[in-house]
């Protein structure tokens, strides 16, 4: 919704250009930032405590300007003259956006939202200091958690099971390709849809 906002709706202007900087800006920081910044807000001042829910924020938090960015430009890359067309049979601009731009652009959209769950499914300084590092298995969103990167960080780094971490390292490799795989799939099936 922010991307089709600063691409469809908002003319260029001060405003815009100072959104987009933030947007960049935020999604060149590195992870441990906001791994920090969901401790002091969503841990502590919001007294989540270390849970699923303050880990999930987070995430949430870290991949949003990767997707707002790569969705403002899947929409930019759109060709004008399907808007045109669209609005010349006598569309209006919301039923332009949603029947046209959207599906178009929804490729690249689909691919910004792959790289940004890749992004969150290897993550591990933001999700330990959040969702914290708990064996047992949650019963709610309010219970900290265990994600496969931090139960990797801890078996490799305090030596309790190379055999273990190997393990997890190839259930982690296989869970990322099966993930893009099946991307990849439904983003052919979208566009032979299209293009049909």
């Amino acid at each position: 919704m922010a991307a089709i906002q600063l691409t469809e709706y908002t003319k260029t202007g001060p405003l815009v250009k100072v959104i987009r900087f933030a947007t960049e800006t935020l999604a060149g920081i590195p992870s441990i930032i906001f791994g920090l910044f969901g401790f002091a807000f969503l841990v502590l001042f919001m007294g989540f405590s270390w849970s699923l829910l303050s880990g999930g924020l987070t995430l949430a938090f870290m991949v949003l300007p990767t997707i707002v960015r790569t969705s403002e430009e899947a929409i930019k890359s759109v060709p004008l003259s399907f808007r045109e067309g669209s609005m010349a049979l006598g569309a209006t601009k919301w039923q332009t956006v949603w029947k046209i731009v959207l599906p178009s652009a929804l490729p690249g959209i689909l691919t910004g939202i792959i790289l940004s769950m890749g992004r969150a499914v290897g993550e591990t300084a933001a999700v330990i200091l959040t969702a914290g590092s708990s064996l047992n298995i949650p019963a709610s969103i309010m219970d900290p958690g265990r994600t496969m990167s931090v139960h990797l960080y801890i078996l490799a780094m305090e030596g309790i099971s190379m055999e273990k971490a190997y393990a997890t390292a190839a259930v982690l490799i296989i869970l990322i390709f099966v993930i893009n795989s099946l991307a990849n799939l439904i983003m052919r099936k979208m566009t032979s849809n299209m293009a049909a």
